[in-house]
């Protein structure tokens, strides 16, 4: 009885072994090697506005949305955006211009970020202070301008920025 078993159990060995050697991988039925490969191409594959941490970061790509929602930017809004950065952010007119581009890039057509801002916000929420939320919403606010001349999507995107920032209250400093 005891050598059945043993000899089931080398042959079984023997088995998986000439499977691995004839290129079946038998790692992919491992669950924790499974998880650890869905986590990292989530990671890789995700779109990076969700992997932001940066406090500034969001809210200036937020800004760029409200005034890219109807899909075009003007020369005008492009430069009260610019200014806005630089003069709310304390920035260069160097590092105001990189803020813009890499936000005009991370936003891309701006469908992602106004589906989905809860999912935006949720990393760089418990970096927000109070008065950081009231200054972000204030600054999307001042970079819509007129908000009547601006379309639908733009007072969507501040309403559920807004509710976003209702669900939190955190203490803290810049």
């Amino acid at each position: 009885m005891v050598f059945a078993i043993l000899g089931a159990i080398v042959s079984i060995l023997i088995l998986l072994n000439r499977l691995a050697n004839a290129g079946i991988d038998l790692g992919g039925l491992n669950p924790f090697l499974w998880h650890r490969r869905k986590k990292w191409k989530d990671k890789l594959e995700g779109n990076p506005i969700y992997q932001m941490d940066s406090s500034m970061d969001v809210v200036a790509l937020y800004m760029l949305a409200v005034v890219k929602a109807d899909g075009d930017i003007s020369k005008e809004d492009k430069d009260h955006i610019l200014n806005l950065f630089e003069n709310e952010f304390n920035l260069s007119a160097k590092e105001a211009s990189s803020l813009l581009i890499s936000s005009s890039h991370l936003l891309g057509n701006g469908e992602e970020a106004q589906d989905n801002v809860n999912k935006a916000f949720e990393r760089s929420l418990p970096n927000f202070t109070d008065s950081q939320i009231k200054s972000s919403q204030e600054l999307i606010r001042k970079a819509a301008g007129n908000l009547e001349q601006r379309p639908q999507a733009a007072h969507k995107i501040i309403h559920d920025v807004e509710k976003v920032f209702r669900s939190t209250s955190k203490v803290q400093d810049w």
